[in-house]
C-alpha cells in the first residue's frame, strides 16, 4: 500500500499525484495538518522486516521530503493493527499521538515539535497500562496537548479517556469521558477545541449504532 498526495484547486481540477511513501501499513489511518512551514503527514510505515513505526513527511518549498520516524519504537507485527496516528498544529507547534506495542506491550505516546514537525522530542506515555489505542490529539491554548484514546478496563468493556500533557512533558490526571467497548465497531473517538471547551465524539456500537458527544471545560484538564 502506497501513500500518495495530490492537490485540488478551487475550480475542482486535480494536480499531479506524488508518491510520499511506497510501502505503508494497509489499514491504519493517516493524519495531516497545516503548520506555519507547510503541511505535514503522519502515517504508519511498513518495512520489509515488518517494522511498523510512525513516520512523518513534510512539504518544504513545494517538495515533499522523505518520511522519517517520529520515534524508533521497533514494533514488529506481521499484520495491520488498524491504529493510525493523530496530529494537531498551531503555527510551528505540533503534537503527534500514536499507539505502539513493541514486545506485545501496548502504549499510547505523544511527542511535540516546535519546528513544524522537522524534529520531535522524546515520547511521553499517557495510557493507563491496557490501551486499545484509537488516538486523537488537540492542542490547548497554552500549548499543551490533550490526548484521547480507548483504554481496556476488563473483558470487552473499555473507556474513552483524555489526558493533558504539558509543554514540559508533565502529565495530568486521566479523565474518563465515557464508557465504551473494546470492539473495533466502537470506532475512533474524536475531539476538538471550541473556545473554552473541548468537544468529544465517539461511537456506541449496536443495532443500530449511535454517535454520542460530550463537552468539558479546558480548565478541567490540569
Amino acid at each position: 500500500m502506497m501513500l500518495v498526495s495530490t492537490t485540488l484547486s478551487s475550480n475542482g481540477s486535480l494536480g499531479r499525484e506524488v508518491r510520499l511513501d511506497e510501502r505503508t501499513c494497509d489499514c491504519c489511518l493517516n493524519a495531516a495538518v497545516m503548520t506555519s512551514s507547510g503541511p505535514i503527514v503522519a502515517y504508519r510505515n511498513r518495512t520489509h522486516d515488518e517494522i511498523r513505526d510512525i513516520y512523518v513527511t513534510r512539504r518544504v518549498g513545494g517538495v515533499w521530503r522523505a518520511g522519517t520516524p517520529v520515534h524508533n519504537d521497533q514494533w514488529k507485527i506481521a499484520a495491520c493493527p488498524v491504529n493510525g496516528p493523530a496530529l494537531a498544529a498551531n503555527g510551528a507547534r505540533v503534537a503527534l499521538a500514536w499507539f505502539t506495542a513493541p514486545g506485545d506491550s501496548g502504549r499510547v505516546n505523544v511527542a511535540f515539535s516546535d519546528h513544524a514537525g522537522a524534529t520531535f522530542g522524546a515520547p511521553v506515555r499517557v495510557d493507563g497500562g491496557s490501551p486499545a489505542g484509537r488516538v486523537d490529539v488537540v492542542l490547548l491554548p497554552d500549548g499543551a496537548a490533550l490526548v484521547t484514546w480507548v483504554e481496556r478496563v476488563g473483558g470487552d468493556v473499555a473507556a474513552v479517556r483524555a489526558r493533558r500533557v504539558g509543554r514540559d512533558g508533565s502529565v495530568g490526571a486521566p479523565l474518563t469521558i465515557a464508557s465504551s467497548s473494546a470492539a473495533r465497531s466502537s470506532g475512533f473517538p474524536r475531539s476538538t477545541v471550541a473556545g473554552a471547551n473541548v468537544l468529544f465524539a465517539w461511537t456506541v456500537p449496536g443495532r443500530p449504532s449511535a454517535v454520542r458527544v460530550a463537552r468539558a471545560s479546558v480548565s478541567e484538564f490540569r
